[in-house]
């Protein structure tokens, strides 16, 4: 999957957690979410004048708008691993989130489990 498609894919799936997503779908959409907050943080600092360490209207609007797929498609990795979306909650603790990076990193398995049938690479 490339960049774009990743992107599209995340937006449709809005706010569905069920089924699997590959390593490219989370971590394109990964790269996404992390170049839109670094512009969103150039706005807020030249444009809207906010200090570098403050979260302006712009970061906010990115916030909000990208938690849910983002929560969304780290769900259905974690699924592609056969593990639950859950252990995303992991992400409150520091070595917990180390975890949960390892197993997004992971390749999934090439069989179905119980969420769904092995996605296409």
């Amino acid at each position: 999957m490339d960049f774009q498609t990743s992107i599209k894919t995340c937006f449709n799936k809005y706010a569905v957690f069920s089924g699997r997503a590959s390593r490219s779908e989370f971590w394109w959409f990964a790269l996404f979410i992390l170049i839109i907050g670094m512009i969103g943080w150039i706005i807020d600092v030249m444009i809207f004048g906010y200090s570098s360490d403050v979260t302006g209207p712009m970061g906010w609007i990115i916030t909000i708008a990208t938690a849910l797929p983002s929560l969304a498609v780290g769900a259905r990795r974690l699924h592609d691993t056969d593990k639950t979306g859950w252990w995303q909650l992991l992400w409150i603790t520091i070595i917990g989130g180390i975890l949960v990076l390892i197993w997004q990193a992971t390749m999934g398995e090439n069989k179905k489990n119980k969420y769904g049938s092995p996605v296409k690479k």
